[in-house]
C-alpha cells in the first residue's frame, strides 16, 4: 500500500477547479454529456485529514467523524443542522454502503457510525436507521453487524438477501430489474455511501455504480463499459425518488485492478466527500483516480480504453440527473 502523503488540499483543487478551468484529461468527456445551460452549480465538499489514521493503519473513528463534519459544514455551512435537510422525524433512513470489495476497500464502519451518530442528532430513531448491502455474509466481512431484531436503541442491519427483491420490475432505456425490497419497502429515503474505486470494465465507481447493489441483476448491466446501464438504473423512479444524498468514502481508494481488494493499487486518500449531485461527485472522483494513476506513471483510463462514459451519459439530455460540466460544479474545500 502506497502510503505517502497526498497533495495539499488547495493544490488539489487548484488542478481541479478553479472558476471555469476544467479537469485536466477528464474534461474531454464531461463536455460530450454537459448540458447546454445546467440550472445551478452543483456542490461537491471534500475534506481531507492527512493524518486520518493518526500514523497507524487503521481509521481514527473520532477523526472521521471530524472529517465529516467539515464535509457537512463545507456543503451547507451546518454540520449539524444540515442532516435535517436530508431527512425528516419519522422517516426510515437507510445507508446503501458497498460491500463488494472486501475488506480493505469497503464503506469503512467508523464512517457509517459517525452518519448514523449525526442522523440520531437529528432526531431520527435507532431502529429507524437501516444499514444495508446486498449479502449479509459481505457486510459482515467488512465489519458491519448483521441485526435483523434490535433492541430499542440499536440500529438495523442486513442485506437485500434478508427481504428478497420486488417482484414488478421497473425500466428505463436498456434496464429492467427488480429492486430491492429494503429501498421499496422498508426506507423512505437513503444515504448513499459508496467507496472511491477504479473499475476494470466502467473506470470509476462511487455513487451511481454503487445503485448497481440496490437491483436484482447487476452482472446484466455490464455491455459497453456499463454505459449507458450506469445512468438508465439511476433514472429508475424509485432510486431517484428516494436516493437524496451522498457521502462518498475516500479514505480508501483504488486507482487499478478494481472493484476487488488489490493491496498493491490501494491508496490512503483520507477524505470524504458530499454531494446532492451524484453525477458531480462522480465526475471528481473519478478527477482523483485520474491523478493518482498519472502520480503512478499510468496511462489515463481513457488511454487504458476504459473511461468512464456512463457520467458523461448521466448528465446528458435524456437523462440530465446532474452536472458534470466543470464549469457547473463548485467545490468546497472544507
Amino acid at each position: 500500500m502506497d502510503d505517502r502523503e497526498d497533495p495539499s488540499r488547495r493544490d488539489f483543487l487548484k488542478n481541479c477547479v478553479v472558476g471555469g478551468v476544467a479537469l485536466g484529461a477528464a474534461d474531454g468527456l464531461a463536455m460530450q454529456g454537459a448540458l447546454a445551460q445546467p440550472a445551478a452549480k452543483s456542490t461537491v465538499a471534500l475534506a481531507i485529514d492527512p493524518q486520518l489514521r493518526g500514523g497507524g493503519a487503521v481509521v481514527d473513528p473520532l477523526r472521521i467523524a471530524a472529517l465529516l463534519d467539515r464535509a457537512m459544514a463545507g456543503f451547507c455551512g451546518d454540520a449539524d443542522g444540515g442532516w435535517k435537510q436530508i431527512v425528516e422525524l419519522g422517516q426510515v433512513v437507510g445507508l446503501k454502503v458497498n460491500c463488494l470489495g472486501g475488506p480493505g476497500i469497503a464503506t469503512n464502519v467508523s464512517l457509517v457510525n459517525a452518519i448514523v451518530a449525526k442522523l440520531r442528532g437529528a432526531g431520527i430513531r435507532a431502529n429507524d436507521i437501516v444499514v444495508w448491502d446486498r449479502f449479509n455474509g459481505e457486510l459482515e466481512k467488512v465489519g458491519f453487524h448483521v441485526n435483523t431484531a434490535p433492541g430499542p436503541d440499536d440500529i438495523r442491519c442486513f442485506g437485500t438477501e434478508t427481504v428478497g427483491y420486488e417482484e414488478t420490475r421497473e425500466s428505463y432505456g436498456v434496464v429492467n430489474c427488480a429492486l430491492s425490497k429494503i429501498l421499496t419497502r422498508v426506507c423512505d429515503v437513503v444515504i448513499n455511501v459508496p467507496v472511491l474505486k477504479d473499475h476494470s470494465m466502467a473506470g470509476v465507481t462511487l455513487a451511481m455504480k454503487n445503485m448497481y447493489g440496490v437491483i436484482d441483476n447487476p452482472r446484466d448491466c455490464h455491455d459497453g463499459g456499463c454505459n449507458p446501464a450506469v445512468a438508465d438504473i439511476n433514472m429508475l423512479p424509485t432510486i431517484r425518488k428516494k436516493v437524496r444524498f451522498v457521502v462518498a468514502d475516500a479514505s480508501t481508494a483504488l486507482y487499478e485492478g478494481g472493484p476487488g481488494f488489490k493491496p498493491q493499487y490501494t491508496w490512503h486518500h483520507n477524505a470524504v466527500m458530499v454531494a446532492r449531485d451524484a453525477v458531480a461527485i462522480d465526475t471528481i472522483g473519478w478527477q482523483i483516480i485520474e491523478r493518482k494513476r498519472a502520480e503512478m506513471g499510468l496511462p489515463t483510463l481513457e488511454a487504458a480504453g476504459r473511461p468512464p462514459r456512463y457520467i458523461a451519459t448521466a448528465a446528458d439530455a435524456d437523462h440530465r440527473l446532474g452536472n458534470n460540466d466543470p464549469r457547473a460544479i463548485a467545490i468546497v474545500e472544507a
